[in-house]
């Protein structure tokens, strides 16, 4: 199915030669960094966290295990890591984990996960194209309301 993403129309956007390099020629460009990994692995944790019963320490070591998985596969593709900021963002990250539960509990108060990593595929008027996107978080409150948190 041929479809655009927002990434995808911005980079064109913001210059056609590097969308040919990254998306038809499929030259990589940026491979990601520590702060990549961190953020890969604290948005699986907060998945995992609103739609599941698991223990914080269960997380904790959620949390590990991804952003050190994610460590590796930079490391893989010849990536300088710096282990300083890899050993403060562990504690960050550790730190974070037990209040993103109570932290939304709190804002929303009586809510239900509609559905996480939403996929979109939405026709683009007067185009063979569809916008394809995906929504981080959809929550219902109990006053009816939906909350699309991306």
């Amino acid at each position: 199915m041929k479809h655009i993403s927002y990434s995808e129309l911005k980079i064109w956007n913001d210059c056609p030669y590097k969308h040919k390099l990254i998306y038809i020629d499929k030259i990589k460009e940026f491979l990601g960094n520590e702060y990549t990994a961190f953020g890969k692995a604290i948005h699986d944790t907060c998945e995992r966290i609103l739609l599941s019963t698991e223990e914080v320490a269960d997380l904790n070591v959620h949390f590990e295990t991804r952003f050190l998985d994610e460590l590796k596969k930079l490391e893989k593709n010849d990536v300088e890591l710096r282990k300083d900021l890899i050993m403060d963002m562990r504690k960050q990250g550790n730190s974070l984990v037990e209040f993103i539960l109570p932290e939304v509990k709190n804002y929303f108060n009586d809510y239900k996960v509609v559905s996480v990593e939403e996929k979109l595929y939405e026709d683009i008027e007067d185009h063979d194209y569809k916008f394809k996107g995906y929504i981080d978080l959809v929550l219902k409150t109990s006053d009816g309301k939906y909350h699309v948190i991306d």
